[in-house]
């Protein structure tokens, strides 16, 4: 498979978990019994604040009304004040894990840079691989992480192109080790 083609699927992907994270961080909407009747719904977007009875919705009036539970919500100007039961109810859920590439992320870099120390295992020393089919995505990665060190306010820490050329570097199949003019230093690299 094509780095271009790699790089195309890893986009995709990535879209998709943005679509599906973006479903799982609206918050919740909030409902409650009211101790006068009627049930009071908070929209998760507005705070707008509605009472349904009998079957008719309408917008709450501003003021403090108490909930069925015994506790009280405020409006004003039409809104909820949010309360610790909304707040609770639109908890968003656990942030997911760090990908492998982002636990990378802010590590400084002593020696060579993860993309530089790709670049030189895939293309060798003097660039004597520089043919080689994964020698120019390993150089596109480098000017990446080179871009973003440079838009850093510390440049000498990784970055997300960084944690991309670790993962590379454990891909032998694609990111083939050049065995040309391989320095005695690269040797340790591979």
């Amino acid at each position: 498979m094509s780095m271009n083609n790699r790089f195309a699927r890893l986009l995709m992907i990535s879209g998709g978990l943005l679509l599906a994270l973006s479903g799982i961080l609206q918050a919740a909407e909030w409902s409650a019994p009211l101790k006068s009747g009627g049930t009071v719904t908070v929209d998760p977007e507005t705070n707008r604040a509605t009472v349904r009875r009998n079957g008719m919705e309408t917008q709450l009036w501003d003021g403090i009304h108490q909930l069925e539970d015994g506790s009280t919500l405020t409006i004003r100007s039409g809104t909820a004040v949010p309360n610790k039961d909304i707040l609770r109810a639109r908890k968003l859920p656990s942030e997911p894990e760090p990908s492998e590439a982002e636990r990378w992320l802010g590590t400084p870099i002593v020696g060579y840079s993860p993309c530089e120390r790709l670049v030189r295992r895939v293309c060798g020393v003097n660039q004597a691989c520089g043919s080689s089919k994964g020698c120019d995505p390993a150089r596109q990665l480098l000017s990446i992480e080179q871009n973003e060190r440079k838009a850093n306010d510390s440049p000498n820490y990784t970055t997300p192109a960084s944690g991309q050329c670790q993962q590379a570097d454990r891909d032998r199949d694609y990111f083939v080790t050049c065995a040309q003019g391989a320095a005695p230093g690269n040797r340790r690299l591979q």
